[in-house]
């Protein structure tokens, strides 16, 4: 018994971990996302921070970047995937970024702070 509870659990761990990556986005169309997520990302420097007004907070965040997610997910017209980022207090922010564009011209056009130090965000994508 314990042991089929043990695979349950890995089971279950194994698809959520899943839910955040489409594995059909792959080659030139995966690394053509991140990179126009490491474009927005310098793009949007001030001083070696990462800048992003906050509107929830009704502030302006300065971060560095810590870490670019593997996952990409596909929502209808445009792909979301997110990044870690440390401020200078040391609370971690996680940043959803949607791309859009043709296949040969991706870019970022919305950010979204996904999660801080209070929990995740709620908010609604359509697809």
């Amino acid at each position: 018994m314990t042991r089929f509870m043990i695979l349950i659990t890995l089971g279950l761990l194994a698809s959520s971990v899943n839910a955040g990556n489409d594995p059909s986005i792959k080659g030139k169309l995966r690394e053509d996302i991140q990179q126009a997520m490491h474009n927005h990302i310098a793009a949007n420097q001030i001083k070696g921070d990462y800048v992003h007004y906050d509107s929830l907070r009704g502030k302006v965040l300065r971060m560095k970047l810590d870490k670019v997610h593997e996952g990409i997910v596909s929502k209808g017209d445009f792909y979301v995937s997110c990044a870690d980022f440390v401020d200078e207090s040391g609370s971690k922010y996680d940043i959803d970024f949607m791309v859009a564009g043709d296949a040969e011209d991706l870019s970022v056009y919305q950010a979204i702070v996904h999660k801080d130090r209070s929990g995740k965000r709620p908010y609604h994508l359509e697809n």
